[in-house]
C-alpha cells in the first residue's frame, strides 16, 4: 500500500468538476490511501468524499512565508507520498512541484504536455478534456473524469424541505462574487414574475451565501435558510440535486447543478464560453448573450418554458 496525494485548493465550481477525476484516480490506486491537500473552506465537503482517506489543509500563505512553507514541507513528507497529483496546476502548486516535492513523481498540465504544445493553447480546450489529457498520460485508465458525478456531496435535507413545503420547487441562483459581476444576469424578479404567472404550481427558492443573505430578500421567491443560516456546501448539493430545474448564473452552484444531473439552464456573458469550462451536459445548458443586460427575462422564459411546463 502506497500513499497518493491530490491537489486542489478550489474553487467550489472547480471541485465540482472533478468528481470524476478524483474517483478515476482512487479506481485507480484502490489498495492505496488517496489524500487530498485543500483549504479550510472545503474541509469538510471532501470528507465526505467516499474516493478520499483523509483531508490535509493548506492555509496557502505567501511563499516567502519560510516558516510556512516548511511546516507544509514537513507535514506532507511525513506521508512518504509516492506520487502527487496537481489538479490544481496553479503557479503556486508549480512551485510546490519545483522547491517542495521535487522527488516525489507528479502528475500535472506540465509534466504530461508534450513539449511541442504551448500550455497557453492547450488551456483553451475544455477543462474536463484537460484533465483527462493529464490523467491518461499519467497512466490513469479514465472512466468518469469527462462525466463527473458529483452526488456524493448530498446531504439529505428531508427536514428542509418538510419546514418550506417543497415539492416542487425551481431553485434560482442568482448571486455571483463580488468582484464578478460581469457574470450576473439583472433580471430575476421579471423571470419570477414571468414563472408565478404563467407555472404557478412551481415554487421559486433561493438558497443565498452569507453575504448574500440580505439582497436575496429582493427577490420574490423564497429564501432557504438553515436555522437562519446559511446552507453549507453539502445542504446546498442536496438543494440542487432534489430540484425540478436551475436557473443560475456562471457561478460554482451552477457547475454543482450541471454535475448532480438536474436538469436546468446558466447564463453566459462574454467573460468566457460553456465549452471551455464543461458545464453543459444533456440536462443543463447554457444561454448565452454577450451582454448579460441585454438578454431579457422573456427571452429567458421563451427558452425555458417548454420545460418547465413538463415537471
Amino acid at each position: 500500500m502506497s500513499n497518493i496525494l491530490i491537489i486542489k485548493h478550489g474553487s467550489l465550481g472547480d471541485i465540482a468538476q472533478i468528481s470524476g477525476a478524483i474517483q478515476d484516480i482512487k479506481e485507480n490506486h484502490l489498495n492505496d490511501k488517496v489524500f487530498i491537500l485543500t483549504t479550510s473552506p472545503y474541509e469538510k465537503l471532501f470528507q465526505k468524499c467516499p474516493y478520499i482517506d483523509k483531508v490535509y489543509i493548506d492555509p496557502r500563505l505567501s511563499r516567502l512565508n519560510l516558516l510556512y512553507l516548511s511546516k507544509l514541507k514537513k507535514m506532507m513528507s511525513k506521508l512518504k507520498l509516492v506520487k502527487i497529483y496537481d489538479l490544481q496546476n496553479s503557479s503556486r502548486t508549480s512551485f510546490y512541484r519545483k522547491f517542495l516535492f521535487n522527488k516525489v513523481e507528479w502528475s500535472s498540465t506540465e509534466t504530461t504536455l508534450p513539449s511541442e504544445i504551448n500550455k497557453r493553447d492547450f488551456d483553451v480546450d475544455p477543462v474536463l478534456e484537460r484533465f483527462n489529457f493529464q490523467l491518461t498520460n499519467s497512466s490513469i485508465i479514465t472512466k468518469y473524469t469527462l462525466k463527473p458525478d458529483f452526488s456524493w456531496a448530498c446531504e439529505n435535507i428531508d427536514d428542509l424541505k418538510k419546514n418550506y413545503n417543497l415539492e416542487k420547487y425551481v431553485l434560482l441562483l442568482p448571486f455571483c462574487s463580488a468582484n464578478l459581476q460581469h457574470k450576473k444576469w439583472p433580471y430575476y424578479n421579471d423571470l419570477i414574475s414571468l414563472i408565478n404567472k404563467n407555472n404557478a404550481e412551481l415554487k421559486l427558492v433561493v438558497a443565498p451565501s452569507p453575504h448574500e443573505i440580505e439582497e436575496s430578500k429582493k427577490l420574490n421567491a423564497q429564501v432557504i435558510l438553515k436555522d437562519n443560516k446559511a446552507l453549507t456546501i453539502t445542504q446546498l448539493a442536496g438543494l440542487i440535486h432534489d430540484a425540478l430545474f436551475v436557473i443560475s448564473n456562471d457561478t460554482g452552484p451552477a457547475h454543482m447543478a450541471a454535475h448532480l444531473g438536474v436538469r436546468g439552464v446558466t447564463l453566459f456573458g462574454y467573460h468566457t464560453t460553456p465549452k471551455k469550462v464543461s458545464i453543459e451536459t444533456d440536462k443543463f445548458r447554457a444561454i448565452i448573450k454577450n451582454n448579460l443586460s441585454e438578454l431579457s427575462a422573456e427571452e429567458v422564459y421563451s427558452n425555458i418554458s417548454k420545460e418547465l411546463s413538463l415537471i
